[in-house]
């Protein structure tokens, strides 16, 4: 892992789901952008990204990388928010063979990986299925 807990802490988009809105055209860009995709813009508004959305794809991994093994099997999938914007993360507490498209889900901010034995935790966000 690269750099100091404090630079992980500091990353919007990783730990207040921060995106950017373009001044100009209104397209919402996550992660945020310097330059944006629609109208090549360079003014952006953080925005707070939606926490809630539904499964448009996912695949279910059952070979991970290193550090990942004792996960698996585990899916990762993109999430429509319901604020339009697309999220791809890992989908948890649910059973990956009763997982389907169209599922509600929700962000959660949740432990991702652990940098050695004693090394830095790193946190994020993961999905996980919206009750009710």
């Amino acid at each position: 892992m690269i750099g100091s807990a404090r630079y992980w802490r500091e990353i919007p988009q990783r730990y207040r789901y921060e995106a950017a809105k373009c001044a100009k055209c209104g397209r919402v860009a996550f992660p945020p952008r310097l330059v944006c995709a629609g109208c090549r813009g360079r003014e952006f508004t953080p925005v707070k990204l939606a926490q809630t959305g539904v499964v448009e794809t996912f695949t279910v991994i059952h070979v991970a990388p290193t550090g990942f093994g004792d996960e698996t099997p585990y899916a990762v999938g993109i999430v429509k928010l319901d604020d339009g914007v697309r999220v791809t993360a890992q989908i948890t507490d649910c059973e990956t063979g009763k997982l389907a498209i169209g599922d509600r889900v929700k962000l959660e901010f949740r432990r991702l990986q652990q940098d050695g034995e004693s090394g830095i935790i790193c946190y994020g966000y993961k999905f996980v299925p919206a009750i009710g």
